[in-house]
């Protein structure tokens, strides 16, 4: 059966939320759009955008109706809308989000939804940029790109078929795995490079020459740091959500760190060029 959702709730309109409304809208899946949120001005602009058609603040009274419910708020604001969802959340409705961080997010929703929780299939597209709100949204972002689901034990096939053919009709290639699993994997391939660029651009605007670092900024600070530029509340929620595998990759990136100043202390050059070059083959070998 073909994908099409008469009504649609976003949830958090900015990039990802918008950018998806946008792209089910441009392909004509999608019929009435309603945005939720706690700022009505930013959801009047989205609304002028034409990613929403019409919106509200009250969670519960947005979703009311909705055939399916995507959640794009920030990590640690999940739990106080799925407990805003919970009046409107009737039968056949299905909710979805688009958190970067899976356990924690399951978690709120079994606490608050109880046995409802079943009509919620966890997922996370892997795209955006390093901008926000609705301005940043369009309607390409997913084409070419992963979406990750982390479907529950006891969710319909049905649903999890659904929330697949959404992600698919805007362009995205879907896959599943435990949700478990997702956040070692994303710990390791984009929470753990953000934190480190949010670091080095700290820790160089601490330096005494601050001025004259970043006005001889070459190409490669500029494309290793450009993720630093993400939204602050976004990636505090994300490291709260998924500290514990974060850790874990910081604590093995130290050991790499050490390792690399015991090669630059003794001076081998053989050594620093093996593992420059291991780096620069595994590199070229990815698919990006």
């Amino acid at each position: 059966m073909s994908f099409y959702c008469p009504r649609l709730c976003i949830i958090g309109s900015g990039l990802i939320g918008g950018s998806l409304a946008l792209a089910l809208k441009r392909a004509g899946r999608v019929g009435e759009v309603v945005g939720a949120g706690r700022n009505a001005a930013t959801l009047e602009r989205a609304r002028e955008l034409g990613i929403i058609d019409r919106y509200a603040t009250d969670v519960a009274e947005a979703a009311r109706g909705a055939d399916i419910v995507v959640l794009a708020v920030p990590l640690l604001a999940m739990r106080g809308v799925f407990e805003q969802l919970l009046p409107a959340l009737a039968p056949g409705m299905v909710l979805t989000d688009v958190g970067s961080a899976k356990m924690s997010v399951i978690e709120d929703a079994r606490t608050v939804l109880g046995q409802k929780s079943r009509q919620f299939v966890p997922g996370h597209p892997i795209a955006g940029t390093e901008k926000s709100g609705p301005e940043a949204a369009f309607a390409e972002l997913f084409e070419g790109r992963r979406v990750i689901l982390t479907p529950l034990s006891d969710n319909d096939a049905a649903d999890v078929q659904r929330i697949t053919e959404m992600w698919r009709i805007v362009g995205a290639e879907v896959e599943a795995m435990t949700a478990l699993h997702h956040d070692h994997v994303l710990a390791a391939t984009s929470h753990l490079p953000h934190l480190l660029a949010f670091a080095l651009v700290e820790s160089l605007a601490r330096m005494e020459e601050r001025h004259e670092v970043f006005r001889y900024a070459a190409g490669g600070f500029r494309d290793f740091t450009r993720i630093a530029a993400s939204d602050p509340t976004m990636w505090r929620d994300i490291a709260l959500a998924n500290a514990a595998e974060i850790k874990g990759m910081l604590r093995r990136y130290q050991k790499d760190l050490e390792h690399l100043y015991q090669l630059l202390d003794a001076g081998d050059g053989e050594a620093l060029h093996a593992l420059f070059s291991r780096a620069k083959q595994t590199r070229e070998g990815l698919k990006l």
